[in-house]
């Protein structure tokens, strides 16, 4: 029965870049994160020198991505990208929720064999991940090729005393098997069920917002699974490890165990998968915050009850909303990623996702994609001028070569407090402002060659900045998407730049004219009228520069 195969190294078995040499960053030195079941941000300390595992929990492919689903993606590629950049070997592990009461329910209500729509829904989520950005996973697993791991882990959570299978009157198992939170001393450790201590504001947040044992009643974002309502348990806190079948269930979603026939309950997939590719304890867990609880709290107790270290650390993306409420689908408040950006570029839909940090809601209007517009072109703009003025661009190699002690240190301490994205893009747009000042000073310094040497290192700098945020308009998918994320590479001035340099060149003289005749009003009219056309002067010792808002 079973498999009882010992986990593998999955960096040594599936990703090439195991086999170089893992240099970690001083800078590592430095980072912090907060923990959700602390309620505390603590020096970070891998498990492993060198290394670092984190399983994120994906979706459940019942329908198509929306916003919601998106940003907690982007949310841990950001924090996977920061370890990457300070030099750990990652294991990223994401899973797909491929069998669920709500794909059989929706496959049947449309006519579709329920494993057709869960794959179909699945190379969505797929593509929304690769059009935004997101890196690939070290492993992404099904549930449904995971059955003999959960068949296994329940049998030990059994053998445990930790769980109870249900019989008929002749005394056979019926397919349901529950956990005893009873038996579990512990349960309630990670939304502080039992908590005293005074929490910090924002799990305050969390638990106003977010489904928790704290909060009683009805909860309107994860409604209880019927299983976990009948009548057969013991206690009203104990949930699911095995669901007996629905008579509307076809026959290919049963599996026979020795608890009888049935599917895997919500939560036993993600315990099973984190021990069978990351280990006995690894160091960060991660998902919505919508999962907080109940999947993570039972998650957390089934795992330790089986006899295995659950996740060091435990990390949550807090919602996106929309007028303060929730952003989901079943509240009929979710936007799809396919019509998100049939109006929007990937790179700005990416940028706007991303552009707090991950503990933070997150606000979706049309007013956040035109700010994450208006960085777009700032980026651009100022990266195409660099490249122009250097007479090309630092190559990709170069880029991501950069480590994490050569990055500015206002960036790496924002990242380094909780992946503080807010404060990073700070740095980014501060050294853009460095580098517009120093490209207007290439005509006018004798020492022209030295000037682009501190050009060249600002737009390195950008540049890998942006590369850890995956924002690099000159990296993939930026590059191939064209118009829809990339920039000019500098080799050659596009004819849009071209113009507006000359006309913006022309205003530029006009108000050094008027300023230099004292004619004051015509100066600051020039400069007001370039404002309300989006664009920024910076007047300095050298002269006046410009740049895009």
């Amino acid at each position: 029965m079973g498999n009882s195969q010992e986990p593998q190294d999955f960096n040594t078995s599936v990703m090439p870049s195991s086999l170089t040499p893992v240099h970690v960053a001083k800078a590592a030195d430095g980072l912090n994160l907060y923990d959700t079941a602390s309620h505390q941000v603590s020096h970070f300390v891998p498990l492993r020198p060198g290394e670092v595992g984190i399983y994120v929990c994906g979706a459940t492919v019942q329908s198509s991505p929306h916003i919601g689903h998106i940003r907690a993606a982007v949310a841990f590629d950001i924090v996977r990208r920061w370890f990457l950049k300070l030099g750990y070997k990652v294991t990223f592990v994401r899973n797909v929720t491929d069998i669920d009461d709500k794909i059989l329910d929706k496959a049947a209500a449309a006519g579709q064999r329920w494993w057709a729509r869960a794959y179909y829904y699945e190379r969505e989520f797929t593509e929304a991940y690769n059009t935004l950005g997101v890196l690939p996973p070290t492993v992404e697993p099904r549930a449904t090729g995971h059955m003999s791991d959960m068949i296994d882990l329940i049998q030990r959570i059994l053998d445990n005393g930790h769980g109870y299978v249900v019989t008929d009157a002749d005394g056979k198992p019926t397919g349901n098997v529950y956990f005893d939170v009873a038996s579990w001393p512990h349960y309630g450790e990670l939304t502080h069920q039992k908590q005293t201590a005074e929490v910090d504001e924002a799990a305050a947040v969390a638990d106003r917002m977010g489904p928790s044992v704290d909060a009683t009643g009805d909860d309107k974002y994860n409604p209880v699974d019927p299983a976990d309502a009948s009548p057969d348990k013991h206690d009203p806190r104990d949930f699911a490890l095995w669901k007996a079948p629905k008579d509307t269930d076809p026959e290919d979603a049963r599996w026979s165990t020795p608890f009888g026939v049935g599917r895997p309950g919500w939560h036993i997939e993600c315990s099973a998968m984190s021990h069978r590719y990351l280990g006995d304890g690894f160091d960060i867990h991660g998902g919505g915050l919508d999962l907080r609880f109940p999947h993570h709290e039972n998650e957390m107790a089934q795992t330790r009850a089986a006899g295995y270290p659950s996740a060091a650390r435990w990390m949550h993306s807090a919602w996106v909303t929309a007028k303060g409420e929730k952003m989901s689908k079943s509240l009929g408040t979710g936007l799809s990623v396919p019509s998100v950006l049939a109006e929007n570029s990937a790179w700005v839909v990416r940028y706007a996702l991303g552009s707090v940090q991950y503990r933070s809601m997150l606000e979706w209007s049309d007013q956040a994609l035109v700010e994450a517009q208006a960085a777009y072109d700032r980026v651009s703009n100022f990266i195409e001028r660099a490249g122009v003025a250097l007479g090309g661009q630092p190559s990709r190699e170069e880029v991501t070569g950069i480590s994490a002690d050569d990055l500015p240190t206002d960036f790496v301490a924002a990242m380094n407090d909780d992946v503080n994205v807010s404060g990073a893009t700070a740095a980014i747009f501060t050294t853009i402002r460095s580098g517009n000042t120093l490209l207007s000073q290439l005509a006018d310094r004798a020492d022209s060659e030295a000037v682009q040497a501190e050009v060249r290192e600002t737009l390195l700098a950008v540049r890998a900045m942006l590369d850890t945020l995956g924002l690099d308009p000159l990296a993939e998918p930026w590059v191939s998407a064209g118009a829809a994320g990339g920039a000019s590479d500098g080799t050659t001035e596009t004819p849009e730049h071209a113009a507006l340099e000359a006309l913006i060149t022309e205003q530029l003289n006009a108000r050094a004219e008027a300023r230099k005749a004292r004619d004051f009003a015509k100066a600051d009219q020039i400069r007001d009228t370039l404002a309300e056309a989006g664009i920024t002067i910076e007047d300095g010792l050298q002269g006046s520069t410009w740049s895009l808002k």
